[in-house]
């Protein structure tokens, strides 16, 4: 056993012994020649352990990290509940709460933003579709809003990107159906754009894509098979009008040119019918063109005068393999393709006309759910029903306005603005387009 007096000089060693510091932080042997911090923590090496009691053991005190057990027990989606019952619960939701639900907490916001609880939504069939609006007001800016068909309720949008705040001539198309594409267009300041943003309705925010291969603007696109086509349109230089057309797969995330369409043109109409996609727009001589192109050959041709093309008007949209039309401008007729017969025989009618002004104008025509949705310039949504069969002299039954005001209240707006002019509408409809979440 020691002694007293070995136990009593070992505990006087201890207490003054100098405390052991990182010598990363240390600066006790600077050098004369080294001024700045800089020099003098290069001077020390990583090493060796400062000894020197009256330095300070940290300038910058480096705080342990916590340490996390790798098979931490995650808590619960909903207390009490296992995770596959409480997703259950969470994906009959509806849409207009989703938002609500991210703010809850991580593991919500999570679920949120990944594609298996919208997968879920989908097969079980309550997946929603909402319609987003994007209008251009007398100052020529950009806004949108997004249309509850199931509350009918209106809700706001993150803004759209400066880029595309006051652009014109641009394209906008839905991809994986919930990813709002817009690409293309011109700027005001800096002329053709190739850029391509995309909005995601899942996680409510903007995303880059990759760039297309030409500058372009006022040019006819389309989606086939989930991918995007553009084609025809304007840019600067020599050859103004472009035959050029290009698609983008977004399964690759890149752009790649097909074939040159058979002349250059605008379009100004274009719709995907049968699997094929027909264009109608004016060339370099102001000369009314159509042309097909066959997604399958990647080959052009120009179209027929008759048939399909002899009657088609804008706007116009593919539903269960039957072509429509707006027949009058407020949108209260549609025409109907017949393909048996080679002509827009058949006719859909409210029989209630609402008029002519610009406000009561019908901009869009797209799907939704099943029915055929006509969006005006003044915000106002009818949906057609176009597969009931209504008698004789009953044929208003099939129509409904879910958004927008009232017979009286349109009256009293179309009277305003004949009186008032076309001019002072305040804003119109640029691209409608439908997003499901």
């Amino acid at each position: 056993m020691d002694s007293e007096g070995e136990v009593w000089r070992r505990d006087v060693a201890r207490r003054n012994h100098p405390p052991l510091v990182d010598s990363r932080a240390c600066l006790c042997r600077v050098d004369a020649g080294l001024k700045t911090v800089t020099g003098a923590k290069k001077y020390v090496p990583s090493t060796k352990l400062c000894v020197q009691p009256r330095i300070r053991t940290s300038i910058h005190p480096v705080r342990p990290k916590p340490v996390y057990e790798r098979n931490r027990i995650q808590p619960p989606l909903l207390p009490g509940l296992p995770d596959d019952l409480a997703i259950a619960c969470l994906i009959r939701v509806p849409r207009a709460e989703h938002r609500k639900l991210r703010l809850v907490c991580k593991r919500w916001q999570r679920l949120l933003a990944g594609n298996y609880f919208y997968s879920l939504r989908k097969s079980l069939g309550v997946a929603e579709e909402w319609i987003y609006i994007i209008r251009r007001d007398r100052e020529g800016r950009i806004s949108w809003d997004a249309f509850d068909p199931r509350f009918q309720l209106w809700h706001p949008l993150p803004p759209v990107p400066k880029e595309y705040s006051k652009a014109i001539g641009f394209g906008c198309a839905v991809l994986r159906g919930c990813h709002l594409y817009l690409f293309g267009g011109k700027d005001p300041r800096k002329g053709s754009m190739r850029r391509v943003i995309y909005y995601n309705a899942r996680t409510n925010k903007w995303h880059r894509a990759p760039d297309m291969l030409r500058r372009r603007h006022f040019f006819g696109a389309c989606v086939i098979n989930n991918c995007l086509y553009v084609a025809g349109g304007e840019s600067e230089g020599v050859h103004r009008f472009l035959r050029s057309a290009e698609v983008y797969d977004p399964s690759k995330s890149r752009w790649s040119f097909v074939s040159e369409m058979s002349a250059a043109m605008v379009p100004y109409i274009g719709v995907v019918y049968e699997g094929k996609w027909f264009l109608k727009g004016l060339g370099p001589q102001q000369q009314l063109l159509t042309d097909v192109y066959f997604p399958e050959t990647n080959t052009w041709c120009p179209a027929s005068s008759g048939g399909m093309v002899a009657g088609w008007r804008n706007p116009s949209v593919c539903l269960n393999g039957r072509l429509f039309a707006l027949d009058c401008r407020d949108g209260c007729k549609l025409r109907v393709y017949d393909a048996g017969a080679g002509s827009w025989s058949s006719h859909i009618d409210s029989k209630l006309h609402l008029g002519s002004s610009r406000a009561l104008e019908a901009a869009a025509l797209v799907p939704l759910n099943g029915k055929l949705c006509i969006v005006r310039n003044n915000m106002s949504i009818t949906l057609v029903d176009v597969e009931a069969r209504d008698g004789a002299g009953n044929g208003d039954q099939r129509w409904k306005t879910i958004a927008g005001k009232g017979q009286l209240k349109t009256f009293v707006t179309n009277l305003l603005s004949n009186i008032a002019g076309r001019s002072s509408n305040r804003s119109y409809i640029v691209h409608c387009q439908v997003l499901q979440a």
